[in-house]
C-alpha cells in the first residue's frame, strides 16, 4: 500500500473513486426528479400522463430500494466478489436502467427502471465507500478522507439538481414537447462514461477491492481468509456499529423532516423577497449542497489536524453527538421565526432564519454524514465489512419510511411546540452519546487493551 500514497496524504485512487461517486449522484438526483415531473406530465407534453400518487410511489420506491440494496451488494463483495469488479457492473445497470427510463411508455417501464437502477446502486455505493476506505492504512486519516468524499458527492447532486430544470424546459425542449426523455438519456450517458472512468482508475487502486473483504481490507496484509464466527471483540464492533446506526435513523428522520418543514414553513411565513427577487423556495436544496461542498475541506483539515495533536482527536461518538446537537439548532431558528412573527398570520419572517436553519442542518449533516462510513471503515470485521457498511446506508432507508408518519404527527400540534419537541429530541439523544462516550469506545477496543485496563483501574 505504501507505493500508493502520494504527497498529499491521499492515494490517486481515492480520487477516481470520489469522481466516480460525484458523477453517479448527479445522474441519480437528476433522474429522481424526473421521474416526478416524467410520470405526473400530460402526454401532450412529453409526459406519461399518470397521476402525482402514481408518480410519487414510483419516486419514492427509487430512493427506498436504492438505500435498501447496498445490503445485498455488500455481502456479494464480502463474500464472493472483489468490490472493484462490482462498481462498474452496478453502473452499466444504472446506465441501462436511465435509457430505458428514456424510452418508457407505461408505470411498468418506469418500474422496470428503478429495479435496474436500485440493482446497480445496491452493488455501487457502499462498495465504493468500502474500496475508498481500504485505500488507507493509517485510521487518522479517515474522517478527514470521507469527508472530503462527501463534498463530491454533494458536487454532484449540486449539479446534477441545477441543471436538470433547465435541460428539462429549454435545452431539451422541441415546441410544447419537454425534454425528459433526453434527460433520462443523459442520465444513462452519464453512468456509461463514469463506468469506463472507473476501469481506466483501477490501475490507481492497488490490490483494494480485488478480493472479498472476507480477506482482508488491506491485502498487502497477512489476514486470515477462513471464514470463521466473530470473535468478542468483532461481536462488540458490530454492536457498536448497529447501534451508532441507530441514533443515524434518528439523525436522518429529522434531517428529511427539515425540507418538508422548510418548504410548508417558508411558503406560509417566510417573506422570500430579496431587493425585489422572488427567492425560489427550491433553492434551499441548493444551499444544502453549497454549504456541504464548502465545508468537506475545512473540516476534512480540521480533523487530520486534531488527530495530529496532541490531546488527540474527539471520538467519533462525540463527533456525531455534535451532528444531532447543529441539527437541533437548525429547528430552533423556525423557532425564533416564529417569535419574530409575534404570532401575527399576515406578518412574515425574515428569510435569514430560513439561511441559517438551512446552513446549521448542513453543518450537523457534514458532522454526522461522512464519518459514519469511517467509523465503519475503522471498526468491522473483514468479513462483514461491506455488509455493515450498507447497514449504516440502510439507516437512511428506514428514516426516509418513517419521516412521513413523524411530519404527520407534527402538523397536529402548534407550530412553537413541534419545532421545540424536535430540537428537545436531537439534544437528548447528543448528550446520551457524550454521556456514555467512554462505555462506547470500550466497545472498540481490542482485547488485550480493554484487559490491560481492567488490570490497571485493579490496582
Amino acid at each position: 500500500m505504501s507505493e500508493m500514497v502520494v504527497k498529499n496524504k491521499r492515494p490517486f485512487g481515492f480520487y477516481v473513486c470520489c469522481v466516480a461517486f460525484m458523477f453517479e449522484r448527479m445522474a441519480y438526483y437528476s433522474a429522481k426528479y424526473l421521474i416526478f415531473v416524467f410520470v405526473a406530465a400530460t402526454v401532450v407534453t412529453g409526459g406519461l400522463g399518470l397521476t402525482k400518487v402514481e408518480a410519487a410511489l414510483i419516486q419514492s420506491n427509487l430512493v427506498a430500494f436504492t438505500y435498501l440494496a447496498p445490503i445485498v451488494g455488500g455481502f456479494i463483495s464480502d463474500r464472493y466478489i472483489g468490490a472493484r469488479y462490482c462498481v462498474p457492473v452496478g453502473l452499466a445497470l444504472m446506465a441501462g436502467g436511465y435509457f430505458l427510463g428514456g424510452s418508457a411508455t407505461s408505470a411498468a417501464g418506469m418500474t422496470v427502471m428503478v429495479a435496474l437502477v436500485a440493482i446497480g446502486t445496491g452493488l455501487f455505493k457502499g462498495n465504493v465507500s468500502a474500496i475508498n476506505g481500504s485505500l488507507f492504512e493509517d485510521e487518522n486519516q479517515l474522517d478527514s478522507a470521507f469527508s472530503v468524499q462527501y463534498s463530491f458527492v454533494n458536487i454532484g447532486s449540486f449539479i446534477g439538481t441545477t441543471a436538470v430544470g433547465i435541460l428539462v424546459a429549454s435545452t431539451f425542449a422541441v415546441g410544447d414537447i419537454q425534454g425528459f426523455r433526453p434527460a433520462f438519456q443523459l442520465c444513462g450517458l452519464i453512468c456509461a462514461i463514469d463506468a469506463l472512468w472507473f476501469l481506466f482508475g483501477m490501475k490507481f487502486l492497488g490490490e483494494a477491492g480485488k478480493k472479498p473483504f472476507k480477506a482482508g481490507k488491506h491485502t498487502e496484509k497477512k489476514v486470515e481468509t477462513e471464514v470463521k464466527p466473530l470473535t468478542k471483540v468483532e461481536k462488540r464492533k458490530v454492536f457498536a456499529i448497529v447501534l451508532v446506526s441507530l441514533f443515524s435513523v434518528v439523525f436522518w428522520v429529522f434531517w428529511y423532516l427539515t425540507y418538508l418543514a422548510a418548504y410548508d414553513y417558508g411558503a406560509q411565513f417566510i417573506n422570500m423577497a430579496v431587493g425585489g427577487f422572488a427567492v425560489p423556495l427550491s433553492w434551499f436544496d441548493s444551499l444544502n449542497a453549497f454549504v456541504c461542498i464548502a465545508l468537506g475541506p475545512v473540516l476534512a483539515a480540521l480533523w487530520f489536524k486534531m488527530s495530529r495533536s496532541p490531546k488527540g482527536d474527539l471520538s467519533l461518538f462525540k463527533k456525531l453527538g455534535l451532528g444531532l446537537g447543529f441539527l437541533g439548532m437548525s429547528f430552533l431558528m423556525l423557532v425564533f421565526a416564529e417569535l419574530s412573527r409575534g404570532g401575527v398570520a399576515a406578518s412574515k419572517a425574515s428569510i435569514i432564519w430560513l439561511l441559517l436553519f438551512g446552513i446549521l442542518l448542513s453543518v450537523g449533516e457534514m458532522l454526522f454524514s461522512p464519518l459514519g462510513n469511517s467509523f465503519v471503515t475503522k471498526h468491522a470485521p473483514n468479513k462483514m465489512y461491506s455488509v455493515l457498511m450498507g447497514v449504516w446506508i440502510l439507516a437512511s432507508f428506514i428514516a426516509g419510511k418513517s419521516y412521513g408518519y413523524v411530519y404527520a404527527i407534527a402538523s397536529n400540534y402548534p407550530i412553537m411546540v413541534a419545532y421545540v419537541v424536535i430540537p428537545v429530541i436531537l439534544f437528548i439523544a447528543a448528550v446520551m452519546l457524550f454521556v456514555f462516550d467512554k462505555k462506547l469506545v470500550k466497545l472498540l477496543e481490542e482485547e488485550t487493551t480493554a484487559a490491560a485496563e481492567e488490570a490497571a483501574e485493579a490496582i
